[in-house]
């Protein structure tokens, strides 16, 4: 969890970083605790205060950005009765699939269903189980007493501003990976009749809905005493990580493209219009800027890579054994000594399946032409250089969406703050990154710019010019002939071994 302080004009006076405990079960289950989330932003709004990076009195709204696709089953309290099933939880997935197939499937949908679903919403659920669609699913089919004892299904954000001011609602934004709203007029976006009869999802036990840079209205007295907060500071609706990193990145004038690799990773612009790609699982969506349209995706493991990596297979060296020593910062001298290509090594960055270009969920990663040569920094490079090809086989059909050549995508994410990785991304992908100051604070700069919207200090306009940008990295062409081989081979390893990766890792029955 990263909370900041940030001027309405996007100036970021200072933040605090909480870790936050993820629980991955045998089973596809991958859950949080949500009071968890409250706690971390009440001891890191607390400690910012303490240090005195900004003041109390100078507060004037609290916006949230959060992870999408995740549920959270209260009751009429508001209080959690479980843990949150987050983005990652796919054990909706057999529900989802039996919800989805009809008459003439197509890809696992049923025509007609697939039809209804890309006219009224602009795309489709991901039959991995992970949207929020999956997750009521699989409580409501598999933990039925519980499912009853829900009053109301809540995305993260949504939650966490229930704590903050009382209500609960959901945004147009926010409310679209449940797959029952009809998102064609983007000024009144509602449930649809035929969605809910479609999927089984009850009106009644999802939230009132509001426009995206919706003022919820001010913080409730208890919110304002854990926070330390006057109780005039007004609550913001708030977007997910996705839509709001869009708006961080500046990349918000139509076909304008940002990449971010953060633990996952995704490519997006915003468009003027509704379209959907159901068999690459992305489309364009209600974004967290009122009217707009914004194109979606994800994939599922980029960072987390890098991380598993140096967590799981590299510890018990030396050099990682001081808590002074910034270890990525070890691990990327060393990769930067490896020629581009890591001498023909490639890493498949599949940790956890993946959503697009292909949602499958029993893909799975690995180092592929592996030798007794290869070293820790061949794999830390290639590593780097997977995620990229990873990068650039959405970008094969990113490009095909919008319809033209992107010639500059803005980075942001945790993995944008390494030289190295932005120049691999730069040569894989032959085109120019442009990398954003403070990447890794994207997505609170762009809740930032929401909330100033939303509280009439800002215009859109204007955004672009208030993100700066901290470097440009142009594709080496030397690079391109070798990137261009290995690119094609990475698809293949995909191509030749899905068939594998399905039978080795398919759902057991119970």
């Amino acid at each position: 969890m990263k909370l900041a302080a940030i001027t309405t004009r996007g100036r970021i006076l200072g933040g605090e970083v909480e870790p936050h405990a993820l629980d991955l079960l045998p089973d596809g289950g991958a859950e949080q605790d949500p009071e968890a989330w409250w706690s971390a932003i009440v001891r890191a709004t607390r400690r910012m205060l303490d240090k005195g990076i900004v003041s109390a009195s100078d507060i004037i709204g609290v916006n949230i950005s959060s992870q999408w696709a995740g549920t959270v089953p209260v009751d009429e309290a508001g209080k959690p009765l479980r843990r949150a099933l987050i983005w990652m939880d796919s054990r909706g997935e057999r529900h989802v699939r039996r919800v989805a197939h009809g008459f003439m499937p197509i890809e696992g949908y049923g025509l007609t269903k697939l039809l209804l679903w890309l006219r009224l919403s602009g795309g489709a659920p991901t039959l991995s189980g992970k949207d929020s669609l999956g997750h009521i699913l699989y409580l409501k089919n598999e933990h039925p007493e519980l499912y009853r004892a829900t009053y109301k299904f809540l995305e993260p954000k949504d939650w966490l501003n229930f704590r903050l001011c009382g209500r609960m609602v959901s945004s147009y934004d926010t409310i679209t990976l449940h797959w029952v709203t009809d998102n064609r007029d983007l000024s009144r976006i509602h449930y649809d009749e035929r969605l809910l009869k479609m999927t089984g999802l009850p009106r009644e036990k999802l939230p009132d809905l509001v426009p995206a840079a919706t003022v919820l209205g001010p913080l409730q007295p208890e919110a304002a005493r854990a926070l330390g907060l006057s109780e005039k500071v007004q609550v913001v609706s708030g977007a997910p990580d996705i839509l709001a990193a869009a708006v961080g990145s500046g990349a918000v004038r139509d076909q304008e493209t940002h990449l971010c690799i953060g633990t996952s990773s995704w490519m997006s612009c915003h468009l003027p219009y509704k379209k959907a790609d159901v068999l690459h699982q992305m489309g364009t969506l209600p974004s967290a800027l009122p009217g707009r349209y914004l194109l979606t995706n994800e994939q599922e493991s980029a960072g987390i890579c890098l991380s598993f990596l140096k967590d799981n297979i590299l510890f018990g060296h030396e050099e990682l054994g001081h808590e002074s020593v910034d270890l990525f910062q070890v691990l990327e001298k060393e990769a930067e000594r490896i020629p581009a290509g890591s001498d023909q090594l490639i890493f498949m960055p599949w940790l956890n399946g993946e959503r697009s270009p292909v949602d499958d969920q029993r893909l799975r990663g690995g180092f592929f032409n592996q030798s007794l040569k290869t070293t820790r920094g061949h794999m830390v490079r290639a590593v780097l250089e997977g995620v990229a090809y990873n990068s650039r086989w959405l970008f094969t059909y990113v490009e095909k969406f919008v319809g033209r050549r992107l010639d500059s995508i803005r980075i942001i994410g945790g993995g944008a703050r390494s030289k190295l990785w932005c120049q691999i991304q730069a040569d894989v992908l032959d085109r120019q990154i442009q990398q954003v100051d403070e990447p890794v604070m994207a997505n609170a700069r762009g809740a930032a710019f929401q909330a100033a919207l939303a509280l009439g200090h800002l215009t859109v306009d204007e955004i672009p010019s208030l993100v700066p940008i901290a470097n440009t990295y142009e594709p080496n062409p030397k690079n391109r002939g070798l990137y261009d081989e290995l690119f094609r081979e990475f698809v293949n390893l995909y191509k030749q071994n899905k068939a594998i990766f399905a039978r080795l890792n398919r759902v057991k029955s119970a």
